[in-house]
């Protein structure tokens, strides 16, 4: 018998006396603990399959210890920007040994306490039901707000790809209304360098916007191979 469950995120195909390393679980060596998310269980050949998990089916297992994984590596570069950076990794983990597939039975403490929340609602005045209804209807009008300003974020681009666009000189532009390569496509050249004149002062006259937006349409394309390839060949978004 084995069965597929989700444990601390992640999803693990189990049998009897199997050891798995997990991410760190709350509790002490020794403890016993109940996964209940059981996804699919073939018990001698009879699979069930959940939806999306099996009803009284879990894995009893034993924490044998906690440990933290091997050294990951992560290293970061932008490449003409002088942008490094390289850090290590160790996650925490938890070894646990799979004592028992519970094929049906099973019952945990999330399912009672699902099935006692009806009754509170039952017994609680109606007074009492007319604040919680006028919490949730705020927090309904909220919303939406939060997802339209998490759309407009999100539309943005990184215009420091185009070669001789900083930090600065990015702000610069989506402040002015070019924020993504798109619209940076469409702009032209003689009004970004009266906008970076305006916005930046004389220290931005040298900037030759001329391949900018060239170089933004190849980005909004999605042809990135040929704008490195050219961005080879620029000086300073100079062709």
């Amino acid at each position: 018998m084995y069965a597929i469950v989700e444990i601390a995120g992640q999803q693990f195909k189990v049998s009897k006396d199997q050891k798995v390393f997990v991410h760190r679980l709350p509790g002490a060596e020794g403890d016993v603990v109940n996964f209940d998310n059981v996804l699919l269980l073939d018990n001698d050949g009879k699979i069930t399959i959940g939806a999306p998990v099996i009803e009284g089916a879990a894995v009893a297992a034993k924490i044998l210890r906690h440990l933290k994984g091997d050294k990951v590596i992560v290293f970061k570069k932008k490449r003409r920007k002088g942008y490094k950076k390289k850090n290590g990794h160790r996650q925490y983990l938890t070894e646990i040994v799979v004592e028992d597939v519970i094929a049906s039975g099973f019952k945990s403490d999330k399912k009672k306490a699902t099935k006692a929340k009806p009754a509170a609602k039952k017994a609680a005045s109606p007074k009492q039901d007319a604040a919680p209804q006028k919490v949730a209807a705020v927090k309904e009008e909220k919303k939406p707000a939060k997802k339209t300003a998490a759309k407009k974020t999100a539309k943005a681009d990184d215009l420091k790809k185009i070669e001789g666009v900083g930090p600065k000189i990015a702000s610069i532009l989506a402040e002015a209304g070019y924020e993504t390569f798109a619209k940076l496509a469409k702009a032209d050249p003689d009004k970004i360098r009266e906008i970076l004149l305006e916005k930046g002062g004389k220290r931005y006259a040298m900037h030759n916007p001329e391949t900018w937006p060239k170089q933004a349409e190849l980005a909004a394309a999605g042809k990135w191979d040929e704008l490195k390839k050219w961005q080879d060949e620029l000086d300073g978004g100079r062709s």
